[in-house]
């Protein structure tokens, strides 16, 4: 067992006795399935803590030739797997996390001899025996190990994105790093598979990418690996039976990435977190910081900030991906800067309509927090006063909820009130306090200048009354209140029973004035 070349398992049964670990062995029927393929080029990315160590760590377990990977994966779902034994620990495995050369380097020269040395030193202990052409030749002594043993190399590279981030605008450097990977990588016979991982997809440079023998699984397209990107709501659902955990609480909390053909995806991180303290909070701070999205949304691109403005509020915004070229400094557009939010994990992605929005509780206070610090006086004053609010609701104080909307309304000026999209917007914001007790369905425009809002409490909160807000630009609060009654109280509450607050808001486009009525009803 060497540090870089066949380092063993212990990582991974680190995780395996950890209080929650989540089988992803399944992973493994799909690597082997591109084994010593065409396709045995992964590149896999995906935001901090949603457990690409792990996988990798995995990986290396079960491809390991050093490693008794009967034992280690015995009981977990892949033994089940017909290939299981086909390639199990079969192979040699370079397991390299890039963030550890980088930060013991002056340089990318420094940091690309130290990393070829360090594979040397283990590889030349591991097979002295070989006759190698040039014992400083890494890449060369790979090939003449591989010639002699015919055992393939299962290349992990952990972190790999890193100098994109530490070295954002070196490009000279980034071109090396890149050079090198496809140098070492590409066209080998010695590669029986190549894993990456990381938080950003492959740099491009135009509107090709750097390393193209690899497919790339990413937050806009994990492809056949969906299942393995985080918790599944199945899998979220075991968890808080075991730990005794609200599941629809933990759902709103930490769920809201989805793919293609699964809509709940939780972030692992938080999830275990919280399962293993008993708390819902915030967790996405013990990794990230408010201030890495707080450099982005403060961008000065055309839209950018009245699309962060109509996200916050529960709308959706449809991006163009495709001119975003995997790094953190090159934006040409808003969207650039929303795709490189998906990557981070503050956005999620609707692969089918091309939609981004803000994915869960957890990640909607990030933005509250980055706002607040940014002085973004339509979101903080909205968002300060929306206790009082929700308050004055409840207490029925039809004066004091069309001052609020009315303020509301005066700090969102700049979205075009005048449409319904806006009107819930605005509805949104101003009762952004309202989340932590109820969930929120906003109906679909109808086209007739009024947007409604259902509100219905959270089982936790069964207390609270449920609430429709109307909000309709001219014309009266009454006609708000009928509207509210013609449509039966709305779809949303048709299985509800209890109190139901039906408060209707009318906005005068002259005198720019509010008014409210509140009526309660029981259902």
């Amino acid at each position: 067992m060497g540090i870089y070349l066949n380092p063993g398992s212990d990582k991974f049964q680190e995780a395996l006795r950890s209080a929650i670990y989540v089988d992803k062995s399944s992973m493994i029927a799909y690597t082997n399935r591109i084994f010593k393929s065409s396709n045995k080029y992964i590149c896999v990315s995906r935001p901090r803590r949603f457990g690409k160590s792990m996988a990798a760590n995995m990986l290396s377990a079960y491809y390991d030739r050093t490693v008794d990977g009967s034992r280690v994966f015995r009981g977990l779902n892949i033994t089940d797997d017909a290939d299981f034994d086909t390639y199990r620990n079969q192979c040699d495995v370079l397991f390299l996390n890039m963030q550890e050369f980088l930060s013991r380097s002056m340089d990318m020269a420094s940091m690309l001899d130290l990393l070829k040395r360090r594979i040397l030193h283990d590889v030349l202990r591991e097979y002295p025996d070989v006759e190698y052409f040039d014992r400083a030749d890494m890449i060369g002594c790979l090939g003449d190990v591989y010639a002699e043993t015919n055992c393939p190399f299962v290349v992990i590279i952990d972190e790999w994105d890193c100098i994109f981030r530490e070295y954002r605008n070196d490009y000279q450097a980034q071109r090396q790093y890149l050079d090198f990977l496809r140098d070492w990588l590409k066209d080998k016979a010695y590669i029986g598979l190549a894993y990456m991982t990381g938080i950003l997809p492959i740099k491009k440079y135009g509107t090709h990418s750097a390393l193209n023998m690899f497919t790339e699984f990413s937050m806009t397209n994990p492809r056949e690996l969906m299942p393995f990107v985080g918790f599944t709501a199945e899998e979220v659902r075991n968890l808080c039976e075991q730990y005794h955990m609200d599941y629809e609480e933990t759902m709103s909390w930490y769920d809201g990435y989805q793919f293609r053909d699964m809509t709940s995806i939780c972030n692992p991180r938080s999830v275990a977190s919280a399962m293993e303290s008993g708390i819902l909070d915030t967790y996405w701070t013990e990794t990230e910081t408010f201030e890495a999205l707080k450099v982005y949304i403060d961008m000065n691109f055309s839209g950018l900030r009245d699309t962060i403005v109509r996200l916050m509020a529960g709308g959706r915004q449809k991006i163009d991906t495709r001119s975003f070229v995997n790094d953190m400094t090159t934006f040409h557009s808003a969207d650039d800067v929303l795709t490189l939010l998906v990557h981070l994990g503050y956005l999620g992605y609707d692969f089918d309509t091309k939609e981004v929005f803000i994915p869960n509780r957890e990640i909607m206070g990030e933005y509250v927090t980055a706002t607040r610090v940014s002085q973004w006086s339509e979101i903080v004053h909205s968002v300060l006063q929306s206790d009082r609010l929700l308050q004055a609701t409840w207490n029925g104080d039809e004066e004091a909820v069309a001052k609020g909307l009315e303020e509301a309304h005066l700090h969102t000026s700049h979205l075009q009130y005048n449409d319904e999209n806006a009107l819930s917007y605005t509805v949104s914001l101003a009762y952004y306090s309202a989340r932590q007790y109820y969930t929120i369905i906003r109906e679909l425009p109808t086209g007739k200048g009024f947007a409604d809002m259902a509100f219905l409490p959270k089982k936790k909160y069964a207390d609270k009354p449920a609430m429709i807000v109307e909000l309709k630009w001219d014309g009266t609060a009454d006609t708000a209140l009928r509207q509210i009654r013609d449509k039966h109280c709305t779809e949303a509450l048709k299985d509800y029973k209890g109190n139901i607050f039906c408060v209707g808001i009318t906005y005068d486009r002259g005198s720019k004035k509010h008014t409210c009525r509140i009526e309660t009803e029981t259902m």
